[in-house]
């Protein structure tokens, strides 16, 4: 029996249709990507390839220099062609976007594939409102008139939970917080219902329960619109909560694909177990009542050595190295012609704590909290109004500048972008000495001695200290930072972020040298953190900061297993979990920004109560507004 042209047609369309339905979204095949270095093609990705299936999430994971961004970048076409080569297939849709010229792929852009950054303020027009950018994209694409695109603007930020969306239309980029910023970039990337949204480490960034509202907006979006996402990370608890399939890559390469699943359960590549090994899970110190070392696993064999509790350091002498008491700063803002003061920033008001010898106190919260400003008030960097600060029993904020000078040699700091605290134009030798010199302490021979006795102590090697910043990984310029640290022989370091900005194994390397130095040393360490999981692997005590005042504060075995106030319980709470299995399981993260510590400029805190939970775990009282 034949069948008649007219049947014939309907079987290939059906057989067309089914072909589509099933049809990745993008498919990547034999991509190779290089960069033009002394007159030679030097590639950066190697043939990778890769399919993003229809209401797929696809995660790339790798460490910074795998070549992650880079292969976004190359699907996207942006890598600029005067210095870069693409080559390989890149199919959206059965179009190939490496052969489209530019105006194809300008309309591709935005319309049927859109990106967000992982820093949105670098990505959004500072001098523009939020606004007017978004609408410039439903014009550009969509062709929408100026009203139309402004009530569609509108309806897209109330998609992305921003409160009271009407009135922050005209509001420009520096008036939302991170999170908030983030969200604007994914409402501008929606616009014009992409088929394929790629992330570009979008929550690196951001503090813990800030990351849980943007994993579960992205989530909620992709139900609701039923677009596929490329989602690019160092983070594997980030992976495990929103990728259906992994691919990890390594040196440029594509080493593992799976099922997020499967490479969690039985990871086949040593470059895959390290990334695991490195991953600190909240609730891995239990029973453990000191820090404890990350295994490091070796990329090449696989083989991993066992983590180690570290040596009981904290000095039981009679009184705390550091005494803080009841330590206030705040900033004046100025408004008018003659600067009256308006208001004040209440960065930190009224907290005390102590901090012993071979101890780490690790201070946690979100942006804007006051942890940094309690270090550098500490330090006397920033003036607090007032308060006292002891160090070996000598009052900090009492003391001239020729005292506090001296002083400082006994405490030192290390902030969390190494890159911005080094000087560009300086060897890192040069800056590892520069402390000596400035305090007189040694002669040019003594100093070179000294730099390559401290580049060792941090995992480096002596020859390095001829080398400048821009030659250095993160990880690598973070040791710098911290044996230029060590060059005067502190007793107390704060950490400001020290290792926020890292990838999880580079984090892990970090954490483990700052443990094995506290352990030489008897060094005691104010580690300033919001990253709660690895705040559980290095403190001995936690203090949990909100609005520039301490809510909990208590051994870290007691916090963690048992906390107390309801922020605390929401830190934790927001922490992503490394394990596929509770992705279905949805993590309680409220859309409310954390609220401002601008006051009245005569405004009076309230008297704060609070009790002992067990002993040294003290927690404040709380009021109606944790209630609900």
């Amino acid at each position: 029996m034949s069948i008649g042209a007219s049947g014939s047609e309907q079987v290939v369309a059906g057989a067309r249709r089914l072909a589509e339905a099933h049809a990745p979204v993008l498919s990547v095949a034999g991509l190779t990507t290089s960069f033009m270095r002394e007159r030679q093609w030097i590639p950066v990705v190697r043939n990778v390839s890769f399919d993003v299936a229809a209401r797929e999430t696809v995660a790339i994971v790798g460490e910074s220099g795998s070549g992650k961004s880079v292969t976004a970048l190359s699907i996207m076409r942006l890598i600029p062609q005067e210095s870069g080569r693409i080559e390989g297939r890149v199919t959206l849709a059965g179009r190939d976007l490496l052969t489209l010229p530019e105006p194809s792929m300008k309309d591709i852009r935005g319309n049927e594939v859109a990106m967000i950054f992982q820093e949105p303020m670098t990505s959004l027009n500072p001098v523009l409102t939020i606004g007017f950018q978004i609408a410039e994209a439903l014009i550009y694409h969509r062709g929408l008139s100026r009203a139309a695109a402004e009530a569609e603007t509108v309806r897209l930020l109330d998609r992305v939970r921003i409160p009271a969306a009407r009135s922050r239309f005209h509001e420009h980029p520096h008036r939302f917080s991170g999170g908030m910023r983030q969200r604007v970039m994914i409402a501008m990337a929606l616009a014009c219902k992409p088929k394929l949204l790629i992330a570009d480490e979008p929550t690196t960034a951001l503090d813990v329960t800030i990351q849980a509202q943007i994993l579960m907006l992205l989530k909620e979006l992709q139900e609701e619109e039923g677009m596929s996402i490329l989602f690019i990370t160092h983070d594997m608890g980030v992976v495990a909560e929103i990728a259906d399939r992994t691919v990890v890559m390594y040196g440029g390469q594509a080493v593992e694909t799976d099922a997020t699943a499967a490479i969690f359960a039985a990871p086949s590549h040593p470059y895959t177990r390290a990334l695991l090994a490195a991953v600190p899970r909240l609730g891995s110190m239990d029973g453990r009542p000191r820090p404890m070392r990350f295994p490091i696993v070796d990329k090449v064999t696989g083989t991993s050595d066992e983590p180690t509790d570290t040596p009981d350091t904290v000095s039981t002498a009679e009184r705390p190295l550091l005494e803080v008491s009841n330590l206030t700063t705040r900033f004046p803002i100025r408004s008018g012609l003659f600067g009256k003061v308006s208001g004040r920033v209440h960065a930190v008001e009224n907290i005390s704590f102590t901090l012993r010898a071979g101890e780490t106190l690790a201070l946690v919260g979100e942006s804007g909290c006051g942890k940094s400003t309690t270090g550098r008030s500490i330090l006397k960097l920033v003036a607090p109004d007032r308060g006292t600060v002891l160090l070996d029993g000598r009052d900090v904020l009492g003391m001239d500048d020729r005292t506090l000078r001296d002083c400082r040699k006994q405490m030192q700091i290390v902030f969390q972008d190494p890159f911005a605290s080094l000087n560009p134009r300086m060897s890192v030798g040069a800056a590892i000495a520069a402390p000596l010199h400035a305090n007189g302490l040694a002669s040019a021979s003594q100093a070179r001695d000294k730099v390559a006795d401290l580049l060792v102590r941090v995992g480096l090697t002596a020859d390095m200290a001829a080398r400048f910043p821009h030659e250095f990984s993160g990880g690598q310029r973070q040791r710098i930072c911290i044996a230029r640290a060590l060059a005067l022989g502190p007793r107390l370091i704060v950490a400001d972020e020290a290792v926020s900005a890292l990838d999880v194994s580079v984090k892990a390397q970090v954490v483990n040298l700052m443990l094995d130095l506290q352990a030489s040393m008897g060094l005691a360490y104010l580690f300033i953190s919001h990253d709660i999981a690895v705040v559980e692997r290095m403190s001995h005590r936690v203090a949990v900061m909100y609005l520039g005042e301490i809510v909990e504060i208590g051994p870290r075995a007691s916090v963690f297993s048992n906390p107390q106030h309801p922020y605390t319980k929401k830190l934790m709470a927001a922490v992503p979990v490394p394990d596929p299995a509770r992705r279905g399981a949805r993590r309680q993260a409220s859309n409310d920004e954390i609220r401002s510590p601008v006051r009245a400029p005569d405004y009076q805190p309230p008297v704060r109560q609070y009790r002992e939970v067990t002993p040294g775990h003290v927690v404040q009282l709380w009021g109606e507004e944790w209630s609900a």
